[in-house]
């Protein structure tokens, strides 16, 4: 009854955690649109208000003007819509599924102890100081370097090795997993603390002040601005780190904290690409095309570098059957040793994870598919290969499986 009722509160959260990333990405992606594709008020009426972009657009069979003001219209209606829930929910929803996920079974899906053997309590307090640590370095990257010459340039520079330097040390402490998830909610930690602590107060301190009649200290939207600009840069490459966990040829390389720093940088040059692109039909800016490509060549050159290595079947199978014991290729005698082996020990006698028992046939018949794909496909299990499952074995299952699964 536990992991069914665990299973409801990971679809449940999950479900509000993509709705809420939905609405929050929506969000930032379209305001990033509008403020490179507004143009000058052409009416004159409009600039005498204080007006210093417009946009016409249609969608949904109405016509849309939103203007933007230089600083604020002389007077502001009393109701204003803030744009801060969608980046609280996302957080405060996705915090709970890591929180559910890989902090409540820390030993089975946060460590791998070959790579550090800790306990559990001290896994999850060093993955929590990794939300923590990473925004109070990258806050006072932008404290300090923001207000100086060049300034996005090296902030992004030190923001871009500060992000591969976690990734790296999350991979070399963390099960592969659990390593790419935690960069993720890390990079989007600092986004939501991003709107937190600095966008939205911003915005606060500049409607008290256009309220009391006092002049509007720009540096609130300066700063509201970098750390927005920051967040849309993050989107892709967090978005990168979350779907990974589904596919196991990422963070199961032997380098996979190489392969996480180059798919988030190729995310974050065609993030570039659609950044600059509105500019560029308005004769802004130069042709973004080349980020595109540069993104769209590092995923290729990614691709090449991690292909599976062409394997001769034949010998893994008989490798596989000589350690497994006596019987041909496909037999279900071979494939009963090696889950013995090695998945007996969560899904046998003593043990039924996620109610699951391989040491029953009737149980191996039912499940086959799941067995081919988490064990063969997918590389998913055993959870971090704590029991060594060898690809010879799970080669053997693959066989059997495409096979048809034969049983006694």
């Amino acid at each position: 009854m536990e992991n069914y009722l665990l299973d409801w509160a990971n679809l449940l959260l999950r479900w509000v955690h993509v709705i809420t990333a939905t609405a929050w990405i929506g969000a930032s992606f379209y305001f990033v649109f509008l403020d490179s594709s507004l143009t000058p008020p052409v009416d004159e009426a409009l600039k005498k208000q204080g007006v210093s972009g417009e946009l016409w657009a249609v969608h949904g069979g109405g016509f849309y003007h939103p203007v933007k003001f230089a600083v604020a219209p002389a007077q502001l209606p009393e109701r204003l819509h803030w744009f801060f829930w969608e980046s609280y929910g996302t957080w405060i929803s996705g915090f709970a599924l890591f929180a559910l996920s890989y902090l409540y079974s820390a030993r089975t899906y946060l460590i791998d102890q070959s790579r550090v053997d800790w306990e559990p309590a001290t896994a999850i307090g060093v993955a929590l100081a990794f939300l923590v640590l990473f925004w109070l370095f990258y806050d006072a990257i932008c404290r300090f370097f923001g207000p100086k010459k060049n300034a996005d340039a090296i902030v992004g520079a030190l923001v871009c090795l500060l992000v591969g330097l976690a990734s790296w040390l999350a991979c070399r402490w963390f099960a592969g997993r659990a390593a790419f998830v935690l960069v993720g909610a890390m990079m989007a930690t600092a986004m939501s603390a991003n709107v937190f602590f600095w966008i939205i107060p911003g915005q606060r301190r500049v409607l008290a002040q256009i309220r009391a009649g006092q002049p509007v200290d720009p540096v609130h939207g300066q700063r509201g601005k970098q750390r927005s600009v920051h967040n849309t840069y993050f989107t892709l490459p967090v978005l990168l780190a979350m779907l990974s966990n589904h596919y196991s040829f990422t963070w199961s390389h032997p380098h996979n904290a190489w392969v996480l720093i180059l798919m988030m940088f190729a995310g974050a040059a065609i993030r570039q690409f659609f950044v600059l692109r509105h500019g560029h039909r308005l004769g802004r800016n130069g042709n973004p095309l080349p980020y595109a490509l540069l993104g769209v060549a590092v995923i290729a050159g990614v691709i090449v570098w991690i292909r599976p290595a062409p394997q001769a079947v034949p010998a893994l199978v008989s490798a596989a059957v000589g350690e497994a014991g006596a019987g041909g290729p496909n037999d279900y005698a071979s494939v009963q040793q090696v889950l013995a082996q090695r998945c007996y020990l969560c899904h046998g006698a003593q043990l039924q994870m996620k109610n699951l028992r391989l040491d029953w046939a009737a149980s191996v018949r039912q499940h086959a598919q799941a067995i081919y794909q988490q064990t063969v496909a997918q590389k998913l299990m055993p959870m971090n290969n704590a029991t060594g499952m060898t690809e010879a074995e799970r080669a053997l299952i693959g066989r059997w499986f495409e096979a048809g699964a034969p049983m006694p």
